[in-house]
């Protein structure tokens, strides 16, 4: 027989269970982000290394984002068939493998092939949204979503700081890998001790693999020319063509989803108010995440003595210095960012992160003369990212059926992903078309344009939020105290079995 102390509350046991998966759940996710940006800063030095054209060298990225957008969805789903554990357990195992390839190669393709399977790790985030939906009380459930959603932006971060620590000196471009593979490792190893076990949706008996196999099609054809039009040329024969595809191959998609019993994405499900105000502030918040990191990194890498403005920081200063307070400011915000979603509703918390955003992107659009002006720019433009990712579950949650959150958190994603692959197009695009004629180097205005569009960004989000649709109330006290209440009575019997 168990012994129980009667000196604690009934539940502190399931809140120690409850924040050791958060922990797992949080570690899991980071490996998102972290490994999308660790090659960020190193590219140039991966095509000196390699001996390849920078050209080939973007596919780094692009290859990674085509694997994430076409696997998301899918694993989503896969997570309702099989159970999320294994499924995760699984991702984690392949993006490992994957980030031992791109360690021990010094082949492109082969450092193509790591990245495609580091690209799978995408699917935690929507996975880890249903593990919470699944285990965590609902009055608990917003501010864990927030927590653990929080950790996209902060890994970001991290990631790049980690690159610019290990890459000085013109190191190898394969030393940051090494800390992608620790973080993965860790995070396997906490996922296979926290993850819960639980029988998969009785509901869900397949997989819909044609619909994946057209959704695929439609999102490479979107994407690949979003990531290489600059390169091929935006009026190319070969983007327009490919631009093209994609619209019939989505309309195609959606036809047949329609006509599906068990599709991946219901089209009525992305039709609902809720679920298309959800990806259309994802999109926007995706784009206002790049166009922070990226017009930020850039800028403050710019050699002042040549063009008047800049710091002339290299990789690791703008990292450390310019960005990781953002970092910071959102591991410490997170929680109380779910409190306040709690207690006023996603929709409106969502919109004061925005107004953060906006305010945070005009300022370094005006002031960007001073080091603490671009780092008090940094710090607003990555919470308000932070409120954004925190708040957008809740948004799905309140919108969709517990069966449905896995697909719905899978295109949110995918919304994420678009949003940052066009930011990330256009920024470029303005760099290279914005130069001076004097020193070759991307002018100042160039720079204040991109983060007029940061701003435009957030304002849209913040509308999203004030005006996009009724916001769903926040639970009544008695409501809390009944829910309270039955997940009390549930943990009571856990431990009553337990003593029997």
């Amino acid at each position: 027989m168990v012994a129980v102390d009667s000196t604690s509350p009934p539940n502190t046991q399931a809140r120690s269970g409850h924040g050791l998966l958060i922990t797992g759940l949080a570690m899991a996710v980071m490996t998102v982000s972290v490994l999308q940006t660790l090659v960020v800063p190193v590219l140039s030095q991966i095509a000196e290394q390699l001996g390849a054209s920078l050209t080939a060298v973007a596919w780094v990225l692009t290859a990674n984002l085509l694997a994430a957008a076409v696997a998301t969805p899918v694993l989503g789903r896969m997570g309702d068939v099989y159970g999320r554990r294994p499924v995760m357990l699984g991702i984690l195992l392949t993006v490992l493998i994957g980030t031992l390839i791109a360690l021990f190669t010094s082949s492109l393709p082969l450092l193509l092939v790591a990245r495609v399977l580091q690209g799978t790790s995408y699917g935690l985030f929507p996975l880890s949204m249903g593990v919470l939906r699944d285990e965590v009380p609902r009055e608990r459930l917003t501010q864990s979503m927030a927590i653990v959603s929080a950790t996209l932006g902060v890994g970001g971060v991290i990631g790049l700081l980690a690159t610019g620590l290990l890459t000085q000196n013109d190191a190898s471009y394969h030393r940051p890998f090494w800390f992608g593979l620790a973080i993965t490792a860790i995070a396997l190893v906490i996922g296979f001790l926290t993850l819960p076990r639980r029988r998969p949706d009785a509901s869900a008996t397949s997989v819909d693999w044609a619909g994946a196999v057209i959704l695929g099609i439609g999102l490479v054809a979107l994407l690949l020319p979003i990531s290489q039009g600059e390169s091929w040329g935006w009026g190319s024969v070969r983007t327009i063509v490919l631009f093209v595809v994609a619209a019939v191959t989505l309309v195609a998609w959606v036809v047949v989803e329609g006509r599906i019993k068990q599709p991946l994405a219901a089209p009525k499900l992305l039709a609902k108010r809720g679920v298309l105000l959800a990806n259309g502030a994802g999109l926007l918040i995706g784009f206002g995440l790049y166009a922070s990191f990226l017009g930020i990194t850039d800028l403050v890498e710019t050699p002042r003595p040549l063009t008047g403005f800049g710091f002339g920081a290299d990789v690791l200063s703008a990292s450390a210095v310019y960005l990781l307070p953002g970092g910071v400011a959102g591991v410490v915000a997170a929680p109380l960012i779910g409190r306040l979603a709690h207690r006023v509703g996603a929709h409106y918390t969502l919109s004061l992160g925005s107004v953060i955003g906006l305010v945070g992107f005009v300022g370094i659009a005006l002031f960007h003369d001073q080091t603490w002006q671009i780092i008090v720019g940094g710090i607003l433009t990555q919470l308000a990212v932070i409120f954004g990712f925190a708040t957008l579950p809740a948004m799905l949650v309140h919108s969709v059926s517990q069966a449905e959150t896995g697909v719905a958190n899978s295109v949110n994603s995918i919304m994420r992903s678009v949003g940052s692959a066009v930011a990330s197009a256009l920024i470029v695009s303005l760099l290279t078309a914005m130069t001076s004629d004097k020193t070759g180097l991307p002018t100042e205005g160039s720079y204040v344009l991109i983060f007029v569009l940061g701003a435009v960004a957030f304002a849209a989000v913040a509308l999203i939020g004030v005006f996009g649709g009724r916001d769903h109330r926040r639970a009544s006290a008695q409501e809390e105290r009944e829910a309270e209440a039955v997940a009390l009575a549930g943990e009571f019997s856990e431990v009553s079995g337990l003593s029997s």
